[in-house]
């Protein structure tokens, strides 16, 4: 429940919530700095990581490398926020 308040709380939170899909992409539509907290699993995967740079940009900072090459992904980080290129 705290994170679904104040994403930032997934900082403490347990390594279950940490991988749960939902609550780390509510977090993340919140402030995408919460996507360095998320799970790596979830970080690397490439789906969940364009739906985050959907909602937030700067999320693309916190992707795993693989997801930060993909084209699509960088596009759409690219076009919610600009600056999000200088991640990719």
């Amino acid at each position: 429940e705290a994170v679904r308040q104040n994403g930032e709380a997934l900082y403490v939170a347990a390594a279950e919530l940490r991988a749960d899909r939902e609550l780390v992409l509510e977090a993340v539509r919140q402030n995408g700095f919460n996507l360095h907290y998320a799970a790596p699993e979830l970080r690397a995967d490439r789906d969940f990581v364009l739906e985050a740079v959907r909602h937030n940009g700067l999320a693309l900072k916190y992707a795993a490398a693989e997801p930060r090459d993909d084209r699509e992904v960088v596009l759409e980080a690219v076009r919610q926020f600009g600056l999000a290129l200088r991640f990719a």
